[in-house]
């Protein structure tokens, strides 16, 4: 209950905060000419705040990593920024556990979103309708510009208050609990305002630039008024009315018959009346291409066919235990047959809650539905590793590897596999199938962990302390991942080129230390009594 609670408000507080929100309602069309707001924080300084805060959510445990969600949510936030007006803007996506329908954005291109809400999404474009708001968020300067409003209180707040739970949080009396709701509604309160002048400026031009960008990325532009709509129907069918009960999203970007009206307008304008979007096959008028080449579905309609594997997976993930899961499945099946992928999280829920012979008799006849699908085949090979069939498991993840070479979630699946194994030569296979990955998975907790565990086995100490320093340091303790790092410079064994790295590392994360303690924000597990 405590962190249903915690990530509620937090996230409420982020957004109020750090988004969009914050822009006065007379603002209108917000221009840039003559605006401060990009002197407030350098790019870089905006960037830093951004890992700061998904760092430290992270360490409060509302995040979910997840290679494959992660790998599935980032491309899609790629494809978004790419054809933003800020094409060359870096945007990082990150999910959060809870199923409150939500999403947000906040400094240096960091954009959360809740389980609830990709849940609550019946297709892809849904989602992408969602993102390309946030995004637009941020290309707009609408996050700037609420710093520039608050620069003495916004971000201070941000980080103090992130304190004020970590401290409440070392507490497990109903004391902490009343501690950390009163800095949860103390953090609010100063936002109060601004969250009442939200929707007319910034909403407005969010909506109208995410649209755009919703519609040169492939996906329905209309897509944005399918799901305001959707979220109407959230509020209506709210018998009590409590503010809690309403989607966390509608707290911060309130819908009315207005906004849908006119995000549906701007999307026909976009598709054009003589083109209108076609969902499944449409012609393509290019002198280049032959007069009788049309695009197929995925290109038509924006969707690889990934969203559904996607969405059940985050069902599971997201519930309380896999047997919670399990539980699921189970109420969805006596209303309806479920469909593939709704059986492929029943039997992911089944394998993470111990029974995986279970999950590979439904992964193999669904694998065979889906020849060649990433998602079931990983699955697929877990369940046939943890059933005692060792050698079909490596023979699908080595098949993977060469017809995927480089990719994040079937190399980490696969390493931790091998580490289950908990033998040297499991863990040096395990370091040669993510070595490669070093320099591109570096901001992966998920990765580093895997990594530090499989080189432990591997018998290399000074491998494995650094990236377990690593992953401290991403999972929002730096002061523990400094003081590791130090311990293990005074290592024997260390030789030049790991000495080097190390300081290297220091280096680069004492200012984040600093500015922590700057802003009140301690590690519990290291301060004095």
């Amino acid at each position: 209950m405590r962190n249903a609670l915690t990530v509620t408000a937090l996230t409420f507080a982020l957004a109020s905060a750090l988004s969009g929100g914050s822009a006065r309602a007379q603002d209108g069309q917000l221009p840039d000419i003559g605006s401060s707001a990009a002197t407030v924080l350098s790019p870089t300084e905006q960037a830093q705040y951004g890992q700061m805060t998904l760092s430290q959510l992270r360490n409060y445990g509302f995040t979910l990593d997840d290679p494959l969600l992660t790998g599935w949510l980032q491309s899609l936030g790629d494809r978004l920024g790419a054809a933003s007006d800020k094409p060359d803007q870096a945007f990082t996506l990150f999910l959060l556990k809870d199923r409150q329908i939500n999403a947000f954005a906040t400094l240096g291109g960091y954009v959360a979103v809740n389980s609830g809400l990709i849940l609550a999404a019946d297709r892809e474009a849904e989602v992408a309708a969602v993102l390309s708001h946030e995004i637009a968020h941020v290309t707009q300067s609408h996050v700037l510009r609420a710093v520039e409003r608050a620069q003495h209180d916004s971000v201070p707040i941000l980080l103090a208050m992130l304190g004020a739970i970590a401290v409440s949080q070392s507490s497990h009396s109903s004391s902490g609990d009343n501690a950390m709701m009163a800095a949860m509604a103390g953090a609010q309160g100063l936002m109060v305002q601004r969250q009442i002048d939200y929707t007319r400026g910034s909403e407005a031009e969010a909506d109208r630039i995410g649209i755009r960008t919703l519609a040169r990325s492939g996906f329905d532009p209309e897509a944005m008024a399918d799901f305001f709509e959707k979220l109407q129907r959230v509020v209506r069918s709210n018998q009590g009315g409590e503010r809690e009960r309403v989607p966390d999203y509608l707290q911060t970007h309130p819908v009315t018959l207005t906004r849908i009206s006119e995000a549906r307008e701007r999307a026909r304008q976009l598709a054009g009346a003589a083109k209108p979007f076609v969902p499944e096959t449409s012609a393509i008028d290019n002198p280049l291409l032959p007069a009788t080449f049309a695009l197929g579905a995925v290109a038509a309609t924006g969707d690889d066919g990934q969203f559904p594997w996607a969405r059940e997976r985050l069902r599971v993930l997201s519930a309380d235990t896999p047997s919670a899961a399990v539980r699921e499945y189970e109420r969805l099946r006596a209303a309806k047959a479920l469909d593939d992928p709704q059986r492929y999280g029943l039997a992911l829920a089944h394998l993470l809650d111990g029974h995986a012979s279970a999950a590979a008799g439904v992964l193999s006849p669904l694998l065979d539905a889906h020849p060649g699908d990433v998602w079931v085949t990983l699955a697929l090979a877990q369940a046939e590793a943890r059933s005692g069939h060792a050698a079909a498991a490596d023979a699908r993840f080595e098949s993977l590897l060469r017809r995927m070479p480089g990719n994040r979630a079937i190399a980490i699946t696969y390493a931790g596999i091998l580490d289950e194994r908990n033998t040297p030569a499991a863990g040096r296979r395990a370091q040669e199938v993510l070595r490669p990955l070093l320099a591109a998975a570096g901001d992966d907790p998920v990765f580093q962990q895997t990594f530090a565990r499989s080189s432990e086995i591997a018998g290399d100490p000074v491998r494995a302390g650094e990236a377990w320093a690593e992953a401290a340091y991403l999972n929002g303790r730096p002061e523990q991942a400094l003081v590791q790092l130090n311990t293990l410079k005074k290592r024997s064994d260390v030789d030049y080129y790991a000495r080097s790295r190390i300081d290297a590392r220091i280096a680069a994360i004492t200012p984040t230390v600093l500015e922590l303690r700057r802003q009140g924000v301690r590690d519990k597990d290291l301060d004095p009594p």
